[in-house]
């Protein structure tokens, strides 16, 4: 993907959904580009993000703590921690579904909203959200269902490109903490990329420090996005 086969634009400045005191800017793909889901790939390679129907990069002018970050697949192995999560979470059964609404789902997309977010506007999501948000009409999504029997505790949406899966929104039963169902999530979501011979597992952003994001740096294998280079992340 390049800016002289689609273009780019720079959205206003908008409150920072991760810092109170800052604002942010994003570089979105046009949304009314042909063949969305052929630039997709492309687009993850160089740091974009999808949300519902757009690709998005943050382009924030004082601010460069947002830092695209994957998974080498190949080169992943769990530790000791994630392990764990895996044996504490093997009374699961993990399912490949189509993606879209149904009223399960959506009952606890809602429940997990109201504990992680109340209060903040996302906690209200109704269906329309629901679809808006987490697929697209071009978008190559499946749904990674995990039930205990029949009752379903978690759901990693993930797109699936031929260069790179990626991790688009995990939710699950909030009321668990112990099982880990986040970690879980992206440890079932490396096994389908190594299932379908996938090289990448994109993970979106990585803020060094911030409670909500710097989990992702607990994953080895970690690949960062720097000076439009993909480079291994620096261990202490």
């Amino acid at each position: 993907m390049s800016s002289d086969r689609v273009r780019l634009f720079q959205t206003l400045p908008h409150a920072c959904g991760y810092y109170a005191d800052r604002t942010a800017q994003n570089l979105v793909v046009d949304p009314g580009a042909p063949h969305l889901d052929r630039l997709y790939g492309g687009a993850l390679s160089k740091g974009f993000r999808r949300a519902g129907g757009h690709l998005y990069l943050p382009r924030c002018g004082e601010c460069q703590a947002c830092v695209p970050c994957r998974i080498d697949i190949e080169r992943f192995e769990p530790d000791r921690s994630q392990r764990r999560c895996l044996k504490r979470n093997a009374d699961l059964r993990v399912v490949e579904t189509g993606p879209g609404f149904t009223e399960e789902r959506h009952a606890l997309y809602a429940r997990y909203l109201q504990s992680r977010h109340p209060g903040g506007g996302m906690d209200a999501a109704d269906t329309e959200d629901f679809q808006r948000f987490l697929v697209a009409p071009w978008s190559p999504t499946v749904f990674v269902e995990f039930r205990q029997g029949d009752e379903l505790k978690g759901v990693a949406v993930t797109d699936i490109c031929l260069g790179g899966a990626s991790a688009v929104y995990t939710f699950f039963a909030p009321e668990e903490p112990a099982r880990s169902l986040g970690t879980y999530g992206i440890l079932q979501q490396v096994e389908l990329a190594r299932r379908r011979g996938i090289p990448y597992l994109y993970l979106g952003f990585w803020i060094a420090g911030h409670p909500k994001m710097d989990y992702k740096s607990r994953f080895n294998a970690l690949q960062i996005r720097q000076n439009n280079h993909w480079i291994d992340m620096p261990r202490a």
